[in-house]
Parts: C-alpha cells; sequence; structure tokens
C-alpha cells in the first residue's frame, strides 16, 4: 500500500511535471508567435484606410477636480531601433572622449539674448511612474502652457504658476472617461506624450499611446482636443484610435504630430516586438470634426519595412507662423535613414506627400505609387548617425564612465518639422543629432539643421541652408534638439549639452534671417544649467525636447528640455524657459498719419483802408507726386491780409516724398479783396514713408491805389526727378527652362532696359519637364528671393534662376524578391547604390539596366551614375 501510494506520489508528480513543462512550451510557442513577423514578405497596401475614431466622449469636469488615477509604471522605456543593435561595422565605443577645448575661435560671438523668466516643469517625483526617459514635451498659447510628460501634463500660466495643481494631470485621469471600452479609458496609458496648440482654431490637443501589455494585440492613440483655449476649466473632447486594425498585434511607437489646416497628421513606428520594426504608420485625423466635437474618421496608410529601406521615424510638418499654406498643399513628411551599418555617411533627406480628401478617401494619396516612396530626395551634406556598431550611449553624463553615457537618438529627424510662409517664400525647418562625416564615433555628437525652400509645392535638390552645429567645435556634445522660427524668420534651436566634465545642462543657440546663411552666427546661451547628472546605466534621455513659438506676437521662443538638479540615478526634472530676438516686434495694423501745416507769409501793405483776408487751402491727397498750390485773389480794398493756409494731409506712407511750395505774390491794387483759394496736393505714398511737405509763401506786396483794380497770385510746386535707366539681364542655368519677368514668360535670357528703382515681378516654376525622364528643379535665384518675387534694381544688374537637372530611376524586382531604393527623381551625376534582396527559397540572379550610367551584371549592391534616365531590374531564381 505504501508501495502504491508511493508509485501514485510519482505518478501524480510526473503528472504536475508534465503539465508544466507543456504549459510552459505553450507559453513560449505563444510568446514566440506575437514575437515573429508574418512569414514572408507582406503585400504593399497602396489603398488608404478608412479608421472611425472612438468617440468624441465629453469631458466636462475641470481638471483641478478630475477623479486621481495612479500612472502607469513605467521604470526604463526600452529604445526601438529601425536596426537594433549590435549592427555592422563602425566602431565600437572605446574609452570616454577626452574633451578638448580647440578651435575656440571659430565659435560665434555670443549674441544670443538671454532668457525671458525660466521656471520649473514637471520632474520625476510628480510624474509619480518611475520612468526613464521623461518625454520631456509642451507648447505655449495666448495664455498658458502645457507641459507633458511620460505619464502626465501639468498647465501654468506664463508666468511659471501651475494651475491644474502640483502634479499636474495623469495621462489615466485625463483619458478616463473614455471609458472601459480601451486602455485609452481603462488606466493603461503608457507614454510618448505630445501637446501642442492649434493657433488657427485657439484650441489645444493632447495625446499619448495605451496598451495593456507588449507584446499584445491592443494598441491605441489617445487623442484630446479643448473645447476652448482654456485647457483647465474649458473641457475637452475626446478620441481613441486604434494604431493599425489590419495588425492589431503592431505598437505605434514614437507618435509625432502635424498641425496642417485641413487635417492633425499623425507618424508612428510600428514593432510587434523591442526589436521587430514591421513599418511606418501615418493618419490624417479629421480636423474640422475634432475641434468641433464630431464624430471623426482618419485616413491610414502603411509603409512596409521592404518599402522603407533604411528609413523610419518619419516626421510631419507643423504651421505656425508667417501665412498659412497654399490652399490645398499637401502635408509635408521627412526622414533620414537609420543605416544598418554603422559609420556609414548618409547624404539623403527623404520627402513625402500626404493629400488627404475626407469625402472621397479613395482619392487620397501618400507618398508615390503601391509602395508610398517619396515624392522626392533632396541631397544634403553628408553626416553620419549618431550611434557605433554596439550603442547609441555616446553623451557623456558628466563624468568618464563609459556605462553612464547617454542616448543621442541620432538617427531621426526630431520633432517638431516646422513650415513656414513668410513673403510667399515656404521653408521647411528641419533637425536631428549627427556625428560629423569627417569624425570618428567618438568624437562629439553635433546639431544638423537645415532649410528647405519648398515654395509653389516643389521639393528643392539641395537645402537652402545646412550646417552641423557644435560652436566652433568646443569639444561639447550637443543633442536632443528641436528647432523653431518666428515671424521675421529668425531661427533658434534648443538641446541638451554636455562633456566628460559638464553635466548635461539645457542651451540654446540662433541665427537672424539677415546673418550669412549656413551658420547659427548669434552663438549659443545657457537656458539653465545642472546641479548633477544621472547614474542610471541604461543611457535613456530625451526621447525628445520641444520649441514653440508663441503665437501671441509669433516673437518669443519657448523651450522644454530635461536636466538634473542633483544627481541621482533617475529623478530627473523638466525646465521650461522663454527667450526673443531684441529686433523681433509684434505685428502691428498699416499706420494711418496726419500731417498739418500752417505757413505764414509776410505781407507787407500800405494802404488808407484796412481789411483782413484769410486763406485756408486744402490739399486732397491723390495719387500722383505733383503737390500744386493754386490761390486766386480777387482784392476789393486796400487791405494789410493775414495769410494763414492751413491743410490736411492723411495719408499711409512708406516711401520718403518731399514737396516744397513757395508762393509769391505781387497784387498792385487798391482795394478789399476776398481770396477764394483751392489747393491740391497730389502724391504718392507707399507703405512706411515719411511725406514732408513745406510750403513757404514769403510774399511781400506794395499797393499803390488806383481806382478799381483786381490782382492775381498763383503758388506753384512742382517738385521735379530724373531717373537714370538701368540695364536688366534675365535667365536661367542651365538653359532650358522658362521664367516670367512682369508675367511675360520666356524661354532664353532676356535684357531690358528699366527706370532705376522701378519695381518687376520675376518668378519661374518646379519642377519643369525637361523630355522623358528629365525634369529641372528650381534651387533658387540668383539674388536668393522667392520663386516668384519683386526686385527694383538701381545698378545694373542679373537675375539668373539656378536650376537642378535631375533624371528619374525606376526600380523594379522580379519575382522572387525585392530592391532598394524606391523609383524617384535623383540629381543629375549622382551616384545611387542599389540593392537586391532575395526572398527565402530564391537567389539573386542579376541586374539588368538600361540607360546612361546604368549597370548590367551580377553585383549586390552596386553603384550606378545617373547620367541619364536609367531603369534597372533586379531578377531572382528559385
Amino acid at each position: 500500500m505504501k508501495k502504491q501510494q508511493k508509485n501514485s506520489a510519482h505518478a501524480f508528480v510526473l503528472r504536475i511535471a508534465l503539465s508544466l513543462a507543456l504549459t510552459s512550451i505553450s507559453a513560449f510557442l505563444l510568446a514566440s508567435t506575437l514575437r515573429q513577423p508574418a512569414a514572408g514578405p507582406q503585400p504593399d497596401r497602396p489603398a488608404p484606410d478608412v479608421v472611425t475614431l472612438v468617440g468624441p466622449v465629453s469631458q466636462d469636469v475641470d481638471l483641478r477636480a478630475v477623479r486621481y488615477v495612479p500612472p502607469t509604471s513605467q521604470e526604463e522605456e526600452i529604445p526601438r531601433r529601425r536596426h537594433p543593435f549590435p549592427l555592422a561595422g563602425g566602431q565600437i565605443q572605446q574609452s570616454p572622449f577626452t574633451q578638448q577645448l580647440m578651435q575656440r575661435v571659430l565659435a560665434p560671438i555670443p549674441n544670443m539674448p538671454s532668457p525671458i523668466l525660466t521656471f520649473a516643469g514637471m520632474n520625476s517625483t510628480q510624474s509619480g511612474c518611475l520612468c526613464l526617459p521623461p518625454d520631456s514635451d509642451g507648447d505655449v498659447g495666448p495664455n498658458h502652457y502645457v507641459n507633458s510628460v511620460n505619464s502626465s501634463i501639468k498647465i501654468f500660466d506664463k508666468l511659471g504658476n501651475p494651475l491644474n495643481g502640483t502634479n499636474g494631470t495623469t495621462y489615466n485621469s485625463f483619458f478616463s472617461a473614455l471609458g472601459t471600452g480601451n486602455p485609452c479609458g481603462n488606466n493603461k496609458n503608457d507614454g510618448d506624450g505630445i501637446v501642442f496648440y492649434d493657433h488657427m482654431a485657439d484650441r489645444w490637443v493632447v495625446s499619448d499611446f495605451a496598451f495593456p501589455a507588449f507584446p499584445g494585440t491592443s494598441f491605441w492613440q489617445c487623442i484630446g482636443v479643448s473645447k476652448t483655449s482654456n485647457p483647465v476649466s474649458g473641457g475637452w473632447w475626446l478620441y481613441a484610435i486604434q494604431v493599425d486594425p489590419a495588425n492589431p498585434s503592431y505598437l505605434g511607437d514614437y507618435p509625432k504630430f502635424g498641425l496642417w489646416p485641413d487635417a492633425y497628421y499623425l507618424s508612428m513606428n510600428e514593432f510587434s516586438n523591442n526589436t521587430t520594426f514591421n513599418g511606418v504608420r501615418v493618419y490624417a485625423l479629421d480636423r474640422n470634426s475634432m475641434v468641433n466635437g464630431g464624430p471623426a474618421n482618419a485616413i491610414g496608410f502603411s509603409i512596409l519595412p521592404a518599402n522603407l529601406g533604411d528609413q523610419y521615424s518619419l516626421v510631419p510638418a507643423s504651421f505656425r507662423t508667417g501665412d498659412p499654406p497654399p490652399a490645398g498643399q499637401p502635408e509635408w513628411f521627412m526622414d533620414v535613414n537609420s543605416s544598418a551599418v554603422a559609420g556609414t555617411v548618409e547624404t539623403q533627406v527623404f520627402v513625402r506627400r500626404f493629400h488627404v480628401d475626407f469625402v472621397t478617401p479613395a482619392n487620397s494619396t501618400f507618398g508615390v505609387g503601391a509602395t508610398h516612396s517619396p515624392d522626392g530626395i533632396i541631397t544634403v551634406n553628408g553626416f553620419k548617425d549618431a550611434f557605433n556598431a554596439s550603442t547609441s550611449n555616446l553623451c557623456p553624463n558628466g563624468t568618464t564612465t563609459a556605462s553612464q553615457r547617454l542616448d543621442t537618438l541620432g538617427d531621426k529627424v526630431m520633432y517638431p518639422l516646422i513650415y513656414q510662409n513668410l513673403g510667399g517664400t515656404e521653408s521647411i525647418y528641419a533637425d536631428q543629432t549627427v556625428i560629423r562625416a569627417t569624425d570618428a564615433l567618438t568624437a562629439p555628437t553635433a546639431v544638423r539643421w537645415y532649410q528647405f525652400n519648398m515654395t509653389g509645392n516643389t521639393i528643392p535638390a539641395t537645402p537652402a541652408q545646412q550646417q552641423d552645429w557644435n560652436n566652433g567645435a568646443d569639444g561639447l556634445f550637443r543633442w536632443m534638439p528641436s528647432i523653431n522660427v518666428d515671424r521675421q524668420g529668425n531661427v533658434a534651436i534648443g538641446y541638451s549639452t554636455s562633456s566628460t566634465t559638464l553635466n548635461p545642462e539645457i542651451r540654446y543657440a540662433g541665427r537672424l534671417a539677415s546673418d550669412p546663411p549656413n551658420n547659427m552666427a548669434q552663438g549659443e546661451a545657457t537656458l539653465i544649467t545642472s546641479g548633477g547628472h544621472q547614474t542610471s546605466t541604461s543611457g535613456r534621455w530625451g526621447d525628445y525636447s520641444t520649441m514653440f513659438v508663441d503665437p501671441t506676437d509669433s516673437c518669443p521662443f519657448w523651450h522644454v528640455n530635461e536636466y538634473y538638479t542633483a544627481t541621482s540615478s533617475a529623478s530627473w526634472a523638466t525646465r521650461i524657459g522663454s527667450f526673443r530676438f531684441p529686433g523681433c516686434a509684434a505685428s502691428t495694423p498699416t499706420p494711418t498719419a496726419t500731417a498739418t501745416f500752417t505757413p505764414t507769409p509776410t505781407a507787407t501793405f500800405t494802404p488808407t483802408p484796412t481789411a483782413t483776408a484769410t486763406f485756408t487751402p486744402t490739399p486732397t491727397p491723390e495719387e500722383s507726386p505733383t503737390p500744386t498750390a493754386t490761390a486766386t485773389f480777387t482784392p476789393t480794398a486796400t487791405a494789410t491780409a493775414t495769410f494763414t493756409p492751413t491743410a490736411t494731409a492723411t495719408f499711409t506712407p512708406t516711401a520718403t516724398a518731399t514737396a516744397t511750395a513757395t508762393a509769391a505774390f505781387t497784387p498792385t491794387a487798391t482795394a478789399t479783396f476776398t481770396p477764394t483759394p483751392t489747393s491740391t496736393a497730389t502724391f504718392t505714398p507707399t507703405p512706411t514713408a515719411t511725406a514732408t511737405f513745406t510750403p513757404t509763401p514769403t510774399a511781400t506786396a506794395t499797393f499803390t491805389p488806383t481806382a478799381t483794380a483786381t490782382a492775381t497770385a498763383t503758388a506753384t510746386a512742382t517738385p521735379t526727378a530724373t531717373a537714370p535707366m538701368v540695364t536688366v539681364t534675365v535667365g536661367t542655368t542651365p538653359v532650358g527652362p522658362t521664367f516670367s519677368v512682369d508675367g511675360t514668360t520666356y524661354s532664353s535670357q532676356q535684357q531690358f532696359s528699366w527706370v532705376a528703382g522701378s519695381s518687376h515681378t520675376i518668378a519661374t516654376t518646379s519642377p519643369q519637364s525637361g523630355g522623358s525622364g528629365v525634369q529641372y528643379i528650381w534651387k533658387k535665384w540668383s539674388d536668393n528671393g522667392a520663386i516668384s518675387h519683386v526686385v527694383a534694381p538701381t545698378t545694373n544688374k542679373t537675375y539668373t534662376a539656378q536650376f537642378q537637372a535631375q533624371y528619374f530611376l525606376t526600380m523594379s524586382a522580379g519575382a522572387g524578391g525585392t530592391v532598394q531604393p524606391a523609383s524617384s527623381w535623383r540629381n543629375a551625376g549622382s551616384n545611387v547604390t542599389i540593392k537586391a534582396r532575395a526572398n527565402s527559397g530564391h537567389t539573386f540572379a542579376g541586374w539588368v539596366g538600361t540607360g546612361t550610367g546604368s549597370y548590367t551584371g551580377p553585383n549586390n549592391p552596386v553603384s550606378i551614375t545617373m547620367n541619364g534616365p536609367i531603369t534597372e531590374m533586379g531578377n531572382f531564381s528559385p
């Protein structure tokens, strides 16, 4: 019996062990299923998805009284990259870079304005999430600053006084009214928060992502749009959207927004686990419905990894200052490569247009064709992504401890991407963290910034401006940048700065619109110094900072970023600060000036009877620069005349006009007279001028009385000017593209004879066709004017429209594999590396190319030269 019991016990133990083993195997298989991407290549998804948002749900509780829901405990957020470490190539991080304060002489003389004010944003204790990094973010409105970190938002007035409590409002509290039907309302908000002010609607937008588990099957983006301009007590409309309904196991990581007149645009990187990249997801959200609290749809597209190459983290542009984009202008998205090989010198910025049609969604497009290839590729100065083969934790934390270095996030365009339409010139400003192309991967990181001229919905061949900003190679690391531009075109960038002896602190640099191009010529200023550094070995920092411009007068910049008040593992803080360039003034209405003048002539008479005549001419401003005053006198008595002409001219000036009137009187009568003057002053003012009238009627009249007489006096002032002629030549380089002068189109160089200083409009269009597979992209005018602009030369002048020739590269793949890059326009003479990748069960069989500079043969990858339109086909065999 005891033996029986022993056998039964053994059998029971065996059954338990077998059950546990089967359970473990099942769990492993389930986890493996969640971790693995779909088998084989995924099909292209050319058609737009129409996704209906959950909501709106009305949230009418003052945020100071909303029910507290604690934040989700996140601890250390794992960075998800296009290609997980370790990578091929590059240098492994060696001994920490020793700061060498060299070439300090090359740094600009610091003229950056000091902060107007700074104040403490949210910190790790207030956030309650135990999270790294903080995801420091924020924006400014007319009366508020809204600060976001990974778990919460905190609202301040513009003096830094908190308005929704010391600890702010958690995202779990903020979105709780959405209910338990999705993670947004079910207390599963997990960070990557974004907040921005919609100046066109005077509304606020707040967003983060939510999910119950990762890997998992339920991933959502939560979005709140304020009902009024008051984010504290004005109420909110709450929405939620599933990241990718066709692929519910895809997390939408690192979400970034763009503000455009027709939609809120959203981009996310899709991952099914921490190392499996599944592509990029983009949405256009129905802004008009959301600001009015109506039901809303979103139009979405997905780009597969095979069609992205090394790209990810597409960023949509935001319109904030200047004129709005032209009606119907599609939204812009930009990104760069995150190479699979560390140390690769990159030279491209990729550009896509998103055209949305909420009425007929099928008309919506993103990029080119079924693969959503870039609409254009901008060639930029070479740079290296800021990582090596094993890590992106390159920036010192203020010590030489290599294990505590900080993450650069140096493989992407940073947020926000800024659009500005300034006087008809449309620009996009962007920035990123880089290692200079000529530097080793241990060298200090720099901030690369760009201005791209996108006027007329064109994609330029090269940037209008670009620079690797390192303050004259002063040996400091600079990273985590955010760029913006004020109403005058002055640019500022905020970022983190550190070295092996400098704790990470917040600095900013800038340039005036009038500064020489390609340089942060105003130098650098400090927003806040640090009292310590981060000792965590995770390296997590950022993940972003933000710079926005105050919508009140579009001059002050507001920046928020991470720093430490004392050394600790993860007790981070954020700081908010504001500054402005001294010459930036608020926009004012057109001035109206009133000029009043009262000239007094002296008349000497020797009569017997005495009478008084009063002369009051009133000039009327018209549109001709010939002020003329005429006074006719009919004397009827011998008199001493008191002459007091007065006139009032109301005008809106912009040029300087000076008219001098001299009145000469020679009456020869003895009489009493009543003058009836008529005065007309005619001039052509242009905005911002001063018109000065100096009538000087000085008259001496001597009368010898006779019986009856009539005296007539005429005062006339006629300013004269002799304008020289100038010879003006207008053309293009290369010859071929068309241009226009004062509305007349020409296809070859023209010469004109103009009055010096007269105004004329020169213009061109872009792109222009040069035949099959050939186009010309406008780069700039020789005077750096907009694509269409007014000139007023005062000397002989030549204006040349400079174009970049481009050839079309057509890429195609036979059955059994894929090819890179996507079909696109390429600069003439540029080198392009083409790659083929065979599917499982196939091998690469070779290229067949046609066109000047093409390649036919077995090499893979291989470089071709764009000396004409080229077609390349990659072939594969089973």
